[in-house]
């Protein structure tokens, strides 16, 4: 389909904007950069736009796609070949144009930009980097960047444009390759892959090479550091091994001891969100020199569509859990299947799009990057799904009532993250507290606390805030919240059973608020 030219930028906003809008893969910039004199713009660590950032704020972003027009023919995509739309593009001064022109009038915080594939992948890249060539250099624009990669696409011109964006992701779409072979046959999952081990090695040489900078003593000791005892795994010829040939390893592996030690605060590090072993962005960014551009400095992400095809919530957290572990990833998002073409291989949903799924699964999340949980204490291939009716924390802690309930005043940081209502703050400030007074349910919820869920699990000095049966069914009935009650009730009616799941009853319930917030917050 031929693409429309005449149109002003304007129409173009419109179209290639609307286009943009199934693309979820966004979120705290997760960086931190300073404006200088003579650019536009910066980056605050507290997030970009379209989101929550940490400290609550609604940020904004300019989210565009630099081309509807694609080469493939994915079924669930509204841009896909076959489809008669109209197509269009921008070029790269119509981008700088935009963004700095919405930035001036306050009207957002930074640029997402992602794109059909445009006569090739080549060709498409080429075109995102003089987009940003353009932007940082003659519009002077310092504020943050958002990009995808787009698999297939040179290697050099993935890593010219690393160095001008802030964060860069590529879509994996479909949790297995069968699934990618049936819906979306121009891709596969080895070119998916491809840009995201390249941008790993990338952040992981950088970090070696403010590691070896600090040994000169240019810059101090850093708050976190990844641990690349595993660095020749990324890479045939690791920078670490070319720089250090016939040197001991013993000297480093000390280095990296004291830092370790230095870097955890009043409770150890847990999760997989930068942490020792997954940086999953350049922890050294902030002690370089300001006038240096750093590879991808807020790390990588990626995107899953959930409903899409048959996999369970059990076979997505796995995958999300090994994106994680083996790539080093930032996020994985995920996004709720909307049929937007009539195509005879897209499964009719009879609910919608599925989104209470996708919202346990970031409460899943969470759970992995940022609680010690691993997928296979969450899920099984007995029990494939979570409960529509708990959040995965709760319903892991229900069945594990052997392990509950937790004395606040002693139990270690690790256990405290494992108890439903207390995040990772408030679990760190009760550590911390605890080292000069005796707490009690007052001052946990001054913390942060939510005791609505965390009272069935805790004691302070041996109490529980109120007489509490440790009965799976009879917590069940308390935690459920009032939207769901009812749903829960003609389910579990005089019967001591489990929880059912919601693929073995035809049982359907709204997202609460309290559980809105638990997405937003982190705290379950």
């Amino acid at each position: 389909m031929l693409i429309q030219e005449e149109m002003d930028i304007r129409e173009k906003l419109q179209i290639l904007s609307d286009a943009a809008k199934y693309d979820v893969s966004c979120s705290s910039s997760g960086v931190v950069r300073k404006g200088k004199k003579g650019t536009i713009g910066n980056t605050l660590a507290a997030g970009i736009c379209h989101s929550f950032a940490a400290d609550g704020r609604c940020i904004s972003l300019l989210k565009i796609l630099y081309t509807n027009q694609c080469i493939y023919d994915c079924r669930y995509c509204v841009n896909r070949r076959s489809n008669d739309v109209v197509r269009t593009s921008f070029t790269p001064k119509e981008v700088c144009t935009l963004t700095i022109e919405f930035y001036r009038r306050n009207y957002i915080e930074g640029l997402f930009l992602s794109s059909g594939i445009l006569y090739s992948p080549d060709y498409t890249m080429e075109q995102i980097y003089q987009t940003l060539v353009l932007l940082r250099n003659e519009y002077r624009f310092n504020g943050y960047i958002h990009v995808k990669a787009i698999p297939g696409a040179d290697p050099e011109l993935i890593e010219r444009v690393g160095f001008l964006t802030d964060r860069m992701s590529v879509n994996l779409e479909l949790p297995t390759a069968e699934g990618l072979k049936k819906l979306a046959p121009g891709k596969t999952r080895e070119k998916i892959l491809m840009p995201m081990r390249q941008v790993q090695r990338g952040i992981a040489a950088q970090n070696l090479r403010a590691l070896e900078d600090s040994r000169d003593g240019r810059n101090r000791l850093p708050k976190r550091l990844s641990d690349f005892k595993k660095s020749a795994d990324l890479s045939g010829n690791s920078w670490w091994d070319h720089q250090h040939q016939g040197k001991g390893t013993d000297d480093r592996n000390l280095q990296l001891l004291k830092m370790e030690k230095r870097s955890l605060g009043p409770g150890k590090k847990i999760g997989m969100a930068d942490t020792l072993e997954h940086p999953g962005r350049n922890v050294w960014a902030p002690l370089q020199s300001e006038n240096r551009r750093f590879f991808v400095p807020a790390g990588q992400s990626t995107q899953m569509i959930v409903g899409a095809t048959p996999e369970s919530d059990y076979h997505m957290i796995r995958v999300a859990e090994a994106l994680y572990k083996n790539y080093d990833l930032k996020r994985v998002f995920y996004s709720a299947f909307v049929r937007v073409n009539d195509d005879s291989l897209l499964p009719v949903l009879p609910g919608g799009p599925p989104l209470l799924r996708e919202h346990r699964l970031y409460q899943a999340d969470w759970l992995l990057r940022f609680y010690g949980f691993e997928a296979e204490e969450l899920l099984s291939e007995d029990r494939p799904n979570f409960n529509i009716l708990l959040d995965p924390k709760c319903d892991w802690a229900l069945r594990h009532l052997e392990l509950f309930p937790v004395e606040v005043n002693r139990a270690d940081y690790g256990t405290l993250l494992r108890v439903p209502g207390l995040g990772v703050k408030s679990a760190r400030r009760i550590l911390a507290a605890r080292r000069s007074a005796v707490l009690d349910f007052p001052d946990l919820k001054k913390m942060g606390v939510v005791l609505k869920r965390a009272m069935y699990f805790l004691t302070c000095s041996g109490k529980m805030m109120i007489p509490v049966q440790m009965n799976e069914n009879f917590i069940t009935s308390q935690l459920i919240s009032v939207d769901h009650k009812k749903a829960w009730d003609i389910e579990n009616h005089d019967s001591y059973r489990q929880l059912s799941l919601f693929d073995d009853y035809q049982v359907t319930a709204s997202v609460s608020g309290e559980d809105m917030d638990s997405v937003v917050t982190g705290v379950l």
